[in-house]
């Protein structure tokens, strides 16, 4: 028995040491290395194979000589079995997964682990340089940052007014109170122009209303493509009801109605259906919005432009409210001014383009923003964190290295917004101690680190929808936390010429950002002067 059990020992010990993928050929190529790990695998199986049936025989012999054995050692026996199967299917395991890791660069054209990449912990940040740029690049310019919001408040405060005063109440489109979000209202914004996005709620006059449909609601049949996206039904109240459309309140039969014909509906000289959706149709046409609301805003501007000593132009015909802002001194504001869809009593509203977006998704399909809620939960992060964190510092550096990329190798799939989805993702996993400024070079890494992975992946999930890590007092709607995650990098799937201008973009910037952050560092370690942030950013 003794003997068996060494002879097994020998046999385990002899294919872990004789493993091919413990001593790969490290001067040979890919190719080279799979058809030589194939052919010493076939080697070791045959000599397996050999050293089993020799195994087999020695135990047929060892069972007639030893039939009065203890008991004890047939248990033995089969413990030490069971541990070299164990051993086998384990190094049977490692063998699936390591090749499956060398095969797949092979097999996959696109794989971010080409040759020539840069790992982010192969990067060097130096913590000094890194603080005084974040420094710079964002103290300095706090002030003018605020300046740039205040104005931007108070001209669309004025603006809206002015198109409410030319707005017919019984017929026109409602506009309530703008809502400041993304990064100028997130206190990150860096790079110049100054741009600051507010979006602007509309509702349809009496006696019209809205209704949703959702990607996520239980009877959807919105195809996989239209994830995160919702339509929006123009209905009127009492439609569907014979007689009155006041039909609802119960008048009593002696009562007659004043204000509405008992045969006829509410008879409006401008159809809301024919202004805003889609033709033959009542679902809500953003094509259709976005042109009411670009003369809506024209309009407005000129019964007040007298009033003030700047000029103001759309800077893209294809975005409603993109205005740019151009000063005597030359200087110049972009302000977009988004009409949206609230949905229901929420804080998330139906969004008709983004700025950032160059392919909005078609009609009668409207992306869905929780841009609110995303900037609750920064405001959340900002009283746990430890004082003067560098959360904020990370994302301003790392969006002002993708925005310098994009200006030498030009523009990618890779958005601002993808940057933030990656801050709130490690903001959510991270114990809050682990922001203090002092931590700057190792979060930032962190950052990268996660960015790659899921470049690699080809998948970045919305920070809030499907994440039950999101705090409960950020008061995220149920229906979103309980939905399947989304794909933000879905079109990197379903692109191949993208993803790999993508990934070869994050490699280039992985290459350049040492560089950068010095070169665009306002103070040499030694005071003086090297190059001044707002002329170069």
């Amino acid at each position: 028995m003794q003997g068996a059990i060494a002879r097994v020992c020998m046999v385990v010990a002899a294919a872990i040491l004789n493993h091919p993928l413990l001593f790969p050929q490290e001067n040979t190529t890919l190719q080279e290395q799979d058809e030589d790990l194939l052919a010493r695998m076939q080697e070791h199986e045959e000599r397996l194979k050999l050293e089993q049936a020799k195994l087999e025989k020695a135990l047929s012999l060892q069972d007639t000589s030893e039939e009065d054995s203890d008991s004890d050692d047939g248990y033995i026996w089969y413990f030490w079995s069971t541990v070299s199967f164990v051993i086998f299917f384990t190094i049977e395991l490692c063998r699936v997964e390591v090749a499956d890791m060398e095969i797949q660069p092979v097999e996959d054209e696109d794989a971010i682990s080409e040759s020539g990449s840069i790992a982010p912990r192969m990067m060097v940040l130096d913590k000094n340089i890194l603080r005084n740029f974040s420094d710079k690049c964002s103290y300095t310019s706090a002030h003018e940052n605020w300046r740039v919001r205040e104005f931007a408040e108070g001209f669309a405060d004025d603006l809206l007014e002015s198109l409410r005063s030319l707005s017919d109440r019984e017929a026109d489109m409602e506009v309530w109170d703008f809502i400041g979000i993304g990064s100028m209202f997130e206190s990150w914004k860096v790079c110049k122009p100054l741009i600051c996005d507010v979006i602007v709620p509309f509702s349809p006059p009496d006696p019209h209303s809205f209704q949703y449909h959702l990607w996520c609601s239980p009877c959807s049949d919105m195809p996989p493509d239209m994830q995160g996206c919702g339509m929006i039904k123009l209905s009127r109240f009492g439609e569907n009801e014979e007689g009155c459309v006041c039909g609802a309140a119960n008048l009593g039969e002696d009562m007659l109605c004043l204000l509405h014909n008992r045969n006829d509906a509410v008879q409006v000289s401008h159809s809301p259906e024919e202004l805003l959706c889609s033709k033959n149709t009542r679902f809500l046409a953003k094509d259709q919005v976005m042109r009411w609301f670009q003369i809506s805003v024209t309009k407005a501007w000129a019964r007040i432009s007298h009033k003030y000593d700047f000029e103001v132009t759309f800077r893209n015909l294809d975005a409603a409210g993109a205005l740019k802002i151009r000063f005597c001194s030359g200087k110049t504001i972009v302000l977009n001014i988004i009409p949206v869809v609230q949905l229901e009593d929420t804080d998330a509203y139906f969004v008709s383009h983004f700025p950032s977006d160059c392919d909005s998704c078609p009609d009668p399909y409207w992306s869905l923003s929780l841009a609110v809620y995303e900037r609750n939960l920064l405001k959340y992060f900002s009283k746990r964190l430890p004082q003067n964190s560098c959360h904020l510092h990370c994302i301003q550096i790392l969006t002002f290295l993708n925005r310098k990329q994009s200006g030498l190798t030009g523009k990618s799939a890779l958005t601002s917004y993808h940057l933030k989805t990656t801050l709130l993702h490690l903001l959510l996993s991270k114990k809050t101690s682990a922001w203090g400024a002092e931590n700057m070079d190792h979060r930032l890494q962190d950052l990268l680190i996660f960015l790659q992975n899921s470049l690699q992946e080809k998948r970045l999930h919305h920070a809030l929808i499907g994440n039950w890590k999101v705090p409960e007092e950020i008061q995220v709607p149920e229906i979103f936390r309980k939905a399947e995650p989304i794909n933000l990098f879905r079109s990197l799937v379903l692109q191949r010429d993208l993803y790999a201008a993508t990934v070869r973009h994050f490699q280039e910037m992985l290459r350049n950002a040492s560089v950068l952050v010095q070169e665009y560092t306002p103070y040499l370690s030694n005071g003086g002067l090297n190059h001044s942030l707002d002329e170069s950013i």
